[in-house]
C-alpha cells in the first residue's frame, strides 16, 4: 500500500474506532519496554475500551515469529531495522513506521558502588561474570558489543561474558547475583530520573549508535481500528511523558 494510501486509510479508521466496540489487539513488545508499555497499556484501555495482549520479548524472536504468521498487530521493536525489512518483505503496512522512543544503554550492578559513574570497573576486571542480551537479536545487546569493542575490551571480557536471550533475562542475571553486572537499558533501572538500585554508568549516547526504537503496523492489523488507535496514542503527550518517565529520549 502506497504512503498516501496508508494515511487516507488510517484516518478513515481512526474516525471509525471512535464508534467501535472494544477489541483485543495483540502487540509484540521490545523487552526494555516492558515497564512504560505496562502504564501505557492500562492508561489507554481505560481512555479507548480496547485491551491490548502484549508479549515481551527480543526483536530479533519476534522478526522471525512474524514472518512464519505470528498474529500479532503491531510490532513495538528494539529497532528501526526490523520494522524496515517487515514492510520491505511485505508484512507491514508502508507508511506505518515511526520511532516511539530512543533507547539508552547503561552498566549496571544491584551491587552499591560496584560500577562508577565512568565505567572504569571494566578496565580493572574486578568481577566474574558481566551479563548482555543476545546481540544477535537484541538492539541493545549489540550496542554493549559495540561499546566493548570501542573501548578495546571485547576480547578480554568475552569469556566472561552471561548472554540473556532478551534485555528482561539479562536483567534478571544481575538481579540474582548470577553476574556481578552487565549492560541493560536505563528504563530498566531508573525512574524520574533516579537509580531505583544499586550502582551504574549511563553511557554516554555518543559512544553507541542510537538506539532508535520504531513501532510498525503488521498486516494482521491494518484494518484495525483498535490497532490504529492505539499506534496513534504512542505520539500523545500522556504517552510520551511515560516514555520520557523511564529515561528514553524522543
Amino acid at each position: 500500500m502506497k504512503p498516501m494510501r496508508y494515511f487516507a486509510l488510517m484516518l478513515t479508521l481512526l474516525a471509525v474506532s471512535a464508534v467501535a466496540p472494544a477489541a483485543e489487539i495483540q502487540v509484540a513488545v521490545a523487552a526494555n519496554f516492558t515497564a512504560p508499555m505496562k502504564e501505557i497499556a492500562a492508561a489507554f484501555e481505560k481512555e479507548t475500551g480496547h485491551h491490548i495482549k502484549a508479549a515481551y520479548g527480543a526483536t530479533g524472536k519476534f522478526y522471525a515469529q512474524i514472518q512464519n504468521g505470528a498474529p500479532f498487530e503491531i510490532l513495538l521493536a528494539a529497532d528501526d531495522i526490523a520494522p524496515a525489512k517487515l514492510i520491505a518483505e511485505g508484512n507491514a503496512v508502508a507508511g506505518s513506521q515511526f520511532t516511539y522512543a530512543i533507547g539508552k544503554l547503561v552498566l549496571w550492578s544491584a551491587q552499591p558502588n560496584l560500577v562508577d559513574d565512568q565505567g572504569k570497573v571494566l578496565e580493572t576486571g574486578n568481577f566474574k561474570k558481566i551479563a548482555l542480551a543476545n546481540p544477535k537479536a537484541a538492539p541493545y545487546g549489540a550496542a554493549a558489543v559495540a561499546l566493548l569493542t570501542d573501548l578495546g575490551l571485547l576480547k578480554t571480557l568475552q569469556p566472561k561474558f552471561v548472554t540473556g536471550e532478551n534485555i528482561s533475562q539479562t536483567h534478571q542475571f544481575i538481579s540474582t547475583g548470577n553476574a556481578e553486572l552487565g549492560f541493560v537499558a536505563l528504563s530498566q533501572v531508573m525512574t524520574d530520573g533516579k537509580l531505583t538500585t544499586g550502582s551504574a554508568w549511563v553511557i554516554p549516547t555518543n559512544r553507541y549508535a542510537p538506539i532508535r526504537q520504531d513501532a510498525v503496523l503488521l498486516n494482521s492489523g491494518k484494518e484495525d481500528p483498535a490497532a490504529l488507535a492505539l499506534l496513534n496514542y504512542l505520539k500523545s503527550d500522556a504517552a510520551q511523558a511515560l516514555i520520557r518517565k523511564f529515561g528514553y529520549d524522543l
